[in-house]
C-alpha cells in the first residue's frame, strides 16, 4: 500500500477557496467543530485518504459492514456575495508517528494548493484542566497581520498559551503551509481535556463563521453542550456526596 493514498472521487472546480481542518484533538473540538460546520453546510465529499499512518482497523457499522479508517475532503461553494469557496477536511485519526502527521499533513496541502487554497483555518482545542463554562478562543498565526485580523472577532493571542507551541495536524498545517505560500490561523476552543466538548466547538464555530462570513444555524451543537453540561453537573454532585460508609468517625477536615 502506499504511503498516502488519496482517491479523488470528483474533480472540482473551486475559486479562491479556504482549507478548513478539524480532525480528532484534545476535547475533539476540532472534529466537533469540523463535522458540524461540513454537515450544516450540506457540504459534497470529493476525496477520501487511506494511509498506512493511521491505525489498523477498520469500523463495522451496525448491519456488519465494514469501512477503512480514513481521512475526507469536503467542499462547498459560496452561496452569496462575501463568501469563499469552502474544503473541509475530517476524519477519524490523525497520523499515529511524527512521519506520518508531516506526510499526511504535506499531501493533503499539495492537493489543496493544486486547487488555489492560499488560506487556512485549523480547529482544535486547549487543554486547561478543568472544566471550563465559558470557553475563549486562543489563536496561532502565520502572520502580524492575520494576528490582528483575527482579534477583531474576539480571538485572544497570549504570550505564554499555548505553552510549547501546536503539536500535531494543527500545528503543521499552518507550519507547513508556510512553504506553499499558504497564509493560516489556528482557532484553539478552551476546553478541560476530560471529554468531547461542543460547547468549545461551539465557540469556535461563532469565529469562524464571522471570518468567512458562513451562515451556520449552531442551533443542535448547543443542544448537545447543554446535555454534556447536564451530565458533567451530575458526576460533580455526585462526587461531593460521600457515601455513609465513607463518613468518617471524626472530622479530619479537608486535604488538598
Amino acid at each position: 500500500m502506499q504511503d498516502v493514498r488519496i482517491q479523488i472521487e470528483e474533480d472540482v472546480t473551486l475559486k479562491d477557496p479556504v482549507l478548513v481542518e478539524g480532525l480528532p484533538g484534545i476535547g475533539s473540538v476540532g472534529k466537533l467543530a469540523a463535522d458540524y460546520l461540513k454537515d450544516a453546510l450540506s457540504a459534497t465529499r470529493f476525496a477520501t485518504i487511506h494511509s498506512k499512518y493511521f491505525p489498523p482497523q477498520v469500523y463495522v457499522d451496525e448491519n456488519g459492514i465494514i469501512r477503512l479508517v480514513s481521512n475526507d475532503l469536503y467542499y462547498r461553494k459560496a452561496t452569496k456575495a462575501g463568501q469563499r469557496d469552502l474544503v473541509i477536511l475530517v476524519g477519524d485519526y490523525q497520523g499515529i508517528s511524527p512521519e506520518g502527521q508531516y506526510e499526511l499533513t504535506d499531501q493533503v496541502l499539495l492537493l489543496c494548493s493544486k486547487l488555489g487554497v492560499r488560506e487556512v483555518y485549523t480547529l482544535a482545542g486547549f487543554a486547561q484542566g478543568h472544566l471550563v463554562e465559558s470557553p475563549r478562543v486562543l489563536g496561532a498565526a502565520t502572520s502580524p497581520q492575520r494576528v490582528e485580523l483575527m482579534k477583531k472577532y474576539g480571538v485572544i493571542f497570549s504570550r505564554n498559551d499555548p505553552g510549547g507551541g501546536l503539536i500535531g495536524a494543527s500545528g503543521l498545517f499552518l507550519g507547513l503551509g508556510k512553504l506553499y505560500g499558504m497564509e493560516s490561523v489556528c482557532l484553539m476552543g478552551e476546553t478541560s481535556g476530560y471529554f468531547a466538548d461542543p460547547r468549545s466547538a461551539e465557540a469556535v464555530l461563532r469565529v469562524l463563521a464571522k471570518a468567512l462570513n458562513l451562515d451556520v444555524d449552531l442551533s443542535t451543537l448547543e443542544a448537545k453542550a447543554k446535555e454534556i453540561e447536564r451530565i458533567a453537573a451530575r458526576f460533580r454532585e455526585s462526587d461531593t456526596k460521600p457515601s455513609p460508609e465513607a463518613q468518617p468517625k471524626e472530622d479530619l477536615g479537608y486535604i488538598g
